[in-house]
């Protein structure tokens, strides 16, 4: 909490179980001004596509078994929910950020109904962000 006042940091504690009243809001993803792309692509030019696919955990989850989360929990980068993710194969890779933490590719598979996680000695805990970022190229 910041006084307004003088503009310092308060740190408040509480003895209430915190983890109990928060809830992540959903928050859209925006790249700024949105920018169209050139109407004449230049010849032998590689476009790329990207789509991102968002989920805050809500409960904590236990990975010691692995675990899958099918894609109708995530939305997009315009906030609407999405029923498969679309993978650029072969031309194309996907990565997955959990905390904001690129993951090494062995620990996960993504596929167009569901993210599955490795089974792993660990928590993924109540409000942790989980990020698909599937790419996929085309030349022209």
């Amino acid at each position: 909490m910041i006084n307004p006042k003088s503009h310092q940091i308060i740190e408040k504690y509480c003895s209430c179980n915190c983890e109990d009243r928060f809830i992540w809001p959903r928050i859209k993803a925006t790249n700024g001004i949105p920018m169209d792309p050139p109407e004449i692509v230049p010849e032998g030019m590689i476009i790329p596509t990207i789509q991102r696919y968002f989920y805050i955990v809500t409960a904590d989850l236990d990975l010691s078994n692995g675990v899958t989360l099918p894609a109708d929990l995530f939305w997009n980068d315009e906030a609407n929910s999405v029923t498969e993710f679309t993978i650029f194969s072969p031309n194309g890779y996907v990565n997955l950020y959990i905390n904001a933490v690129m993951q090494e590719g062995g620990i996960y598979t993504v596929t167009p109904a569901s993210l599955t996680i490795v089974p792993y000695n660990a928590t993924l805990y109540r409000g942790t962000p989980i990020i698909i970022e599937s790419l996929g190229f085309t030349t022209k």
